[in-house]
């Protein structure tokens, strides 16, 4: 890859990697405590014997942050994907539903469905892939009848040894998905450096706002499901999760 695509890479990165911090802290912000609590088994908590409100608040948040910071960053992986892909192979975004990338290499016409890591869905969410790959051929078949059209569910990370799904998709995840979309195969290390730009600073304020939140959620917490004594009222809170409208 010429060193010239690397540094455009390496600006794009480093000019947009804040917003993938912008948006771990707009998901704290726009955080209910009470949505949370709704959507978590308060019997886990007890079978843990956990004792104190803050270490349900901890939980409840870290899971949460857990669980969106992988589809905030996936989108954001997407989004480079899809910008170095343009500039090497001229790809854009797909307008199919559920096809992230389109592009053409050596005669074929890919179709690209972008994941984050390899173990991303159900097997429902995976046919549901695959009806997308297959609506997608056909519509672009429609015009050109000998379209050689290939599906790839592409992965930002991991492995899988065993690429070929059939004859139906491929899956390329890791190194192999960041050499498909730019013909470098060492690009998957390359981007490693840029991530990290200002990585500290957006840290140190993501942090901020996390113990701003475990601190505000831990005082409504105790207000709410608390005893006097201060120890955790179970039945309340197995009443607010569970009980019949």
């Amino acid at each position: 890859m010429r060193q010239m695509i690397i540094d455009e890479i390496t600006r794009y990165v480093e000019e947009n990697i804040a917003s993938f911090h912008t948006r771990r802290i707009h998901s704290l912000d726009n955080l209910k405590l009470k949505k949370i609590l709704e959507r978590k088994n308060p019997y886990l908590f007890k079978a843990k014997h956990v004792l104190t409100a803050e270490q349900i608040i901890k939980g409840l948040v870290d899971a949460h942050i857990s669980s969106n910071e992988e589809t905030i960053f996936g989108d954001w992986l997407e989004g480079l994907a899809i910008f170095i892909n343009g500039k090497i192979f001229g790809g854009k975004k797909s307008s199919a539903e559920g096809i992230d990338l389109e592009f053409d290499n050596n005669n074929v016409r890919y179709i690209v469905s972008i994941k984050s890591g390899p173990n991303w869905g159900n097997s429902g969410q995976i046919n549901k892939m695959i009806s997308n790959f297959n609506t997608a051929r056909k519509i672009l078949r429609t015009g050109n009848a000998q379209l050689n059209v290939i599906a790839v569910n592409g992965c930002c990370y991991g492995r899988d040894n065993h690429p070929d799904k059939n004859g139906i998709y491929f899956k390329y995840c890791g190194q192999k998905f960041w050499e498909f979309i730019s013909g470098d195969p060492t690009l998957y290390t390359k981007i490693i450096k840029p991530l990290g730009h200002h990585a500290r600073e957006k840290n140190e304020s993501f942090m901020q706002s996390y113990a701003q939140m475990v601190n505000k959620f831990t005082f409504q917490f105790t207000q709410e499901f608390c005893n006097e004594s201060g120890a955790i009222d179970w039945e309340k809170l197995i009443k607010f999760n569970s009980s019949a409208l």
